[in-house]
């Protein structure tokens, strides 16, 4: 089988998302063949090369995201009344107010603009590959004027009704950037048309990529998301003005609706990203929930071994930044060094950029301000209560070492989607207490106590309660290393995309004929399911009946739609 691996921000890349998933999935699967299809996100992204591949990667094609290459195309008149006429019909989808009682949130098939909003796209996707790219295009002034005048036509979005230029100017760019997969080369016969699976691993501009893929060659499509696009917009999209913020929201809802309908299967990381999914109009015949897999041997050592855990120690891993709500876990932690004395909090992570950094120094100073009398080495490690550190350093050299520190791992944070830490700890047997946010309680399935998020007196009436019970702790524990090996390593990983992968083909038409090293058709090279046309049996429903039906009439009439061939019907003149 031949897999065009399409990616956004990610593998092969040695920096960004989803790299290290991507690349367990395809050393897994060495039986297969891997096209890699790269979206690049940063310059820097690019400049900083690819991980080493295997050999059943056979070829890698890349294009940036961050940067429109204008091709220097010239419309002719044909074509720029071509684009008007499609970008207005896209527009119209964006602007128009959803139907009373229809939710906003859920497009769908049953929603005319659904369909309105996808046919202007397949429009602009063949213009794009009929003339040569829309780059220029999408941001003209041709562009803006459609969009004014879909804000201003009657039953448009009330937020969109008052937007002025520089706010059209605003969306017809992030629109631009959003279809820029659109002006790709990659969809012909020796490109993503010769693969025989698209499998997207993200929302958004890879899902995108292999929507037109399928449009264009027939190919079908996987898309998996451990991180919801849509779900990611909402929570990290500026504030903007009222008319931009309602505009991408609708750009970003129709996308994910047409990517959900059209795909032949969806892989939802969790059951919080899979209800994301069913609220954005995905079937639920086509979602089958994979869990990330996460390499367990790393952590074996520790969840064998309880030896070198302080009793009184609570951990906190992770990447330093807002939503993780440290200050609420030091509030948490002043608390139960009132009642526990010997508690200490270390708290293991950086900050990965501007606003991390600013967030760690408020963190580090508000520790100063709850514990005055240990302020002074606050800063590291020793017998203050409180901790900052950072993995490599001579008290955590690695990952391991900083679950191994501690009896307990706390996590805090009010915004989560897959709690990989959560993981971590349940890999090394430690007992855990976190923030009910995100696919947290489907992780942890009662292997360790979970409180609402921003609430300080019940995360430290929780993590006081397991320091001083430690039967309790090594029974949790213990229940959630077997948990976390069953579920979540890259084994059940990769044996579920497998099967999902067969399930697809079988059910797909037969594209190309697989061929051995002297040109032989390769026998069961496809699955058999592939090579039949039509259904296993031809059903009629004139003229004849099954035996076993009853005489014809109101109540009996749906049976004749399962008759057999070898009995006729008798007329209504013959009944009688």
């Amino acid at each position: 089988m031949r897999i065009g691996l399409i990616t956004e921000g990610g593998y092969p890349y040695a920096s960004g998302d989803a790299r290290l998933w991507c690349d367990r999935l395809v050393r897994g699967l060495g039986q297969h063949e891997f096209d890699i299809y790269a979206l690049s996100r940063t310059e820097r992204q690019e400049t900083e090369g690819w991980i080493p591949l295997p050999s059943q990667v056979s070829r890698v094609r890349t294009a940036p995201l961050w940067t429109a290459q204008h091709d220097g195309a010239v419309h002719g008149r044909r074509a720029r009344r071509q684009f008007a006429e499609a970008y207005a019909e896209l527009a119209a989808a964006l602007c128009t107010a959803p139907q009373t009682g229809a939710p906003q949130s859920t497009p769908g098939p049953a929603d005319p603009e659904a369909d309105r909003f996808g046919s202007a796209l397949y429009a602009l996707a063949e213009l794009a590959r009929d003339v040569g790219g829309l780059v220029a295009a999408l941001r003209s002034e041709t562009a803006v004027r459609a969009l004014e005048q879909a804000c201003r036509a009657p039953g448009a979005l009330r937020a969109a009704r008052a937007a002025r230029v520089p706010e059209l100017l605003e969306v017809a760019a992030h629109v631009e950037r959003a279809l820029r997969p659109l002006s790709l080369d990659w969809y012909e016969e020796d490109g993503l048309g010769s693969v025989d699976l698209c499998h997207a691993t993200t929302g958004g501009a890879a899902a995108l990529t292999g929507l037109l893929a399928g449009y264009f060659a027939g190919v079908p499509l996987l898309v998996t998301e451990y991180g919801v696009q849509l779900r990611a917009h909402y929570l990290e999209a500026p504030d903007g003005a009222p008319p931009v913020r309602a505009l991408l929201a609708s750009f970003h809802r129709r996308l994910a609706a047409e990517v959900y309908q059209r795909a032949a299967r969806i892989t939802p990381g969790n059951t919080h990203a899979r209800r994301w999914q069913e609220r954005c109009g995905a079937d639920r015949s086509k979602l089958r929930t994979v869990y990330p897999g996460m390499e367990a041997s790393r952590f074996t050592d520790v969840g064998e071994s309880a030896d070198g855990a302080d009793p009184y120690t609570l951990v906190w891993v992770g990447r330093v930044e807002p939503a993780k709500d440290l200050i609420s876990l030091l509030h948490a932690f002043a608390e139960i060094r009132k009642q526990e004395p010997k508690a200490r909090l270390r708290i293991v992570g950086a900050a990965a950029d501007a606003d991390g950094v600013a967030y760690l120094g408020h963190c580090r100073a508000l520790a100063a301000q709850l514990f005055p009398d240990e302020a002074e080495g606050v800063h590291d490690v020793g017998d203050n209560p409180v901790s900052f550190e950072e993995i490599g350093g001579p008290e955590v050299p690695d990952l391991a070492e900083a679950y191994a520190a501690g009896a307990v791992v706390v996590l805090s944070s009010v915004v989560e989607g897959f709690p990989i830490s959560l993981v971590e700890a349940m890999f090394c047997g430690r007992a855990t207490v976190s923030t009910d946010v995100g696919a947290v309680v489907e992780v942890i399935g009662g292997t360790g106590l979970v409180v609402p998020p921003r609430n300080p007196r019940a995360l430290a009436e929780a993590c006081i309660a397991l320091l001083r019970d430690p039967k309790r702790r090594e029974r949790l524990g213990a229940a959630a290393r077997a948990r976390a090996v069953e579920l979540f390593t890259v084994e059940q990983n990769v044996a579920a995309f497998h099967g999902i992968y067969l399930e697809i083909l079988s059910h797909s038409p037969m594209r190309r004929v697989l061929v051995d090293d002297a040109g032989e058709p390769l026998p069961f090279g496809t699955p058999a399911e592939a090579h039949l046309p039509g259904r296993w049996t031809e059903l009629r429903s004139v003229g004849v009946r099954p035996r076993w039906a009853r005489a014809p009439g109101p109540a009996t009439a749906p049976l004749r739609a399962f008759a057999r061939l070898d009995e006729p019907v008798p007329t209504a003149e013959g009944a009688r």
